[in-house]
């Protein structure tokens, strides 16, 4: 897509304005891209500057966090948290722990989870934080120095009505819960909803674990039941092996398809015959290994170290690992071999080549904003459990997941058909996301 003349200037000046941000930029370019007949059909919205406001973000949090490894060593990572946009509610978005995190990652993912928010028709803003900190290799104990000095700034800036974390990579039940429990430290109040993604035990939700994933293959169902298909008979491929891959593969099964392979940052691993998902759950969920183990189990499986999982011939495609980990070649050759189906459950894992690829071979992509919306839509449901002081069966939870991610479908779909472009869901999540910000935006004055 062409950028449109009236807004090249907007995104010249995001570039100015954001130098070095490589991935806020790819982000902010692929929602400027659809924007085009919508302030067409809205000048209101450039004469008010919306979306200059929306780029830039509200505000910007950059901290120290230093802490002592077992040896007694201190060492110093930096915490993020950007609030960008609370039209619709409270900030709503994971925390990372990577060593890849600088701002511009956390800024890309905070304006992705704007929009995605949105379409989930839930009040919940859009932000994210996170942090260099790399949890690999370190103790519950080193884990737990580290996230109590980072709540101990942190905290400040949180609240139910105020900015809602949850977890993303490198954050789990673990993470989460030494974080909460300095938070509930510090100021004195057992304040369930000012986090997500918290244990079963005490205040989290059920199906939150699953969301994502689940959340991502609902999508692409429905998308498929578009086209009078389903997940029946499909073979199937998901890149990762984490919370999000593994979830994404076990709905994927409950629905009738097949998942050949799964990847780590080590390498891949192709199972002809279907892969066995209790294994992968035992291997990382409860013994934490790396995923070239599982060919110690089943011999007919391969490994490949450094693999490339798209090289593998699949009906549907399911990149669950991190950003930009299709680009143009790979798509290229997902759709040579037949692929007819992509759901991104990790954000912006598909480059705007890739993405370009996918649209012109009219194949049925679900992007990130939209597809991968299922686990924070799952976390603002457990914001109203706990504002209920309530909790859900996990039958009921997944019921709503599954409305909310057919809504969410629905709502792209039209809004594409709307905008001359039926079944372009990048399109219809941008233009459906954006508006409905716009309007609080307009509704809210100059703020």
């Amino acid at each position: 897509m062409k950028l449109d003349e009236k807004l090249e200037p907007i995104y010249q000046d995001v570039l100015k304005r954001n130098p070095g941000e490589t991935e806020f930029h790819q982000a902010v370019l692929e929602v400027l891209e659809s924007l085009g007949p919508v302030v067409v059909k809205h000048p209101e919205y450039l004469e008010r500057k919306i979306i200059e406001r929306i780029c830039e973000p509200e505000r910007q949090i950059i901290f120290r966090v230093p802490w002592q490894d077992d040896k007694g060593q201190v060492h110093i990572n930096r915490g993020f948290r950007v609030e960008f946009n609370s039209a619709l509610g409270p900030y709503k978005g994971g925390l990372r722990f990577h060593p890849s995190v600088y701002l511009g990652i956390i800024k890309f993912l905070g304006f992705e989870q704007i929009f995605k928010n949105s379409l989930t028709g839930l009040p919940i803003g859009g932000g994210k934080g996170g942090s260099d900190f790399d949890p690999k290799g370190k103790s519950d104990d080193e884990i737990m120095r580290f996230c109590q000095s980072f709540m101990t700034e942190l905290y400040r800036h949180l609240g139910e009505h105020t900015d809602v974390p949850a977890g993303d990579i490198g954050v789990g039940g673990r993470e989460i819960g030494y974080m909460f429990g300095q938070y509930k430290r510090i100021v004195n109040r057992w304040e369930a909803g000012m986090l997500t993604g918290k244990g079963l035990k005490w205040g989290g939700s059920l199906v939150r674990t699953e969301a994502t994933g689940y959340g991502a293959t609902f999508f692409i169902d429905e998308a498929l039941k578009v086209r009078k298909d389903s997940f029946k008979g499909k073979t199937c491929l998901v890149s990762g092996s984490g919370n999000v891959a593994i979830y994404t593969i076990e709905k994927i099964h409950q629905l009738g398809g097949k998942c050949v392979a799964c990847s780590d940052s080590g390498g891949v691993i192709y199972h002809e015959k279907g892969l066995d998902l209790d294994l992968i759950k035992q291997l990382k969920e409860v013994e934490r290994r790396r995923i070239e183990d599982y060919v110690k189990y089943h011999k007919d499986a391969v490994y490949k170290k450094n693999g490339n999982i798209w090289e593998i011939p699949c009906q549907v495609a399911m990149p669950s690992a991190t950003q930009n980990e299709i680009n143009g070649k790979d798509a290229a050759l997902l759709v040579k071999n037949g692929c007819i189906a992509v759901g991104e459950g990790a954000n912006m894992p598909t480059t705007p080549e890739g993405v370009k690829v996918f649209l012109d071979a009219k194949t049925a992509y679900g992007p990130g904003k939209a597809a991968n919306a299922g686990g924070v839509a799952t976390s603002a449901l457990e914001m109203q459990q706990n504002a209920q002081r309530d909790s859900w069966t996990f039958e009921f939870t997944e019921q709503k997941l599954a409305a909310i991610m057919s809504n969410i479908h629905n709502l792209c779909y039209e809004t594409s058909a709307e905008y001359g472009a039926p079944g372009n869901y990048v399109l219809g999540a941008n233009i459906a996301g954006f508006i409905k910000v716009a309007d609080a935006m307009v509704a809210h004055g100059l703020v």
